[in-house]
This record gives structure tokens, C-alpha cells and sequence, in this order.
């Protein structure tokens, strides 16, 4: 009983992963926030110049982290289209 039972288990865990494995990876979703950060980009450079960059540092600081996930979301969206 404890060998059908592990069979069943180890049959089951097989299934689960050979259809999660099919899926198809979708990187339309990641190319669409890819374009929404750009745009966030775009945006705070025109509100810093409109700020005569003066805001203490934080926008520039925001921007980098948006430059660095643009800069992944790029990377994740190409590797997902190979794979």
C-alpha cells in the first residue's frame, strides 16, 4: 500500500510539472510594463527640468531605480521571448 501510494505521489508530481512546464510564457505582459516605465522616465525628466532639477536629490535618485528596471524589464523581456 505504501509503495502504490508513492507511486501515485511521485505520479502526480510528475503531471503537475510536465503541465506547468507547457505553459506558454507570455512577455507581452512584461513589454507592456516595460513601456509604462519608459514613460514614467519621460516624465520625471520633464518634471525635473520643469523644477529646475531642484528637488533634493530624490528625483534623480527615482529616476536611476526607474533607469534600472527598465534596464531589467528589457532583459526579462528579451530572455523570455528566446525561452
Amino acid at each position: 500500500m505504501k509503495k502504490l501510494s508513492l507511486a501515485l505521489a511521485m505520479a502526480v508530481a510528475f503531471a503537475s510539472g510536465a503541465i506547468v512546464m507547457a505553459q506558454v510564457h507570455d512577455w507581452h505582459d512584461l513589454d507592456h510594463v516595460h513601456d509604462h516605465v519608459i514613460a514614467a522616465i519621460h516624465d520625471m525628466e520633464h518634471a525635473q527640468a520643469a523644477n529646475h532639477y531642484d528637488m533634493g536629490g530624490h528625483a534623480a535618485k527615482a529616476e536611476q531605480f526607474l533607469r534600472q528596471a527598465e534596464h531589467e524589464l528589457d532583459a526579462a523581456v528579451r530572455y523570455a521571448q528566446n525561452h
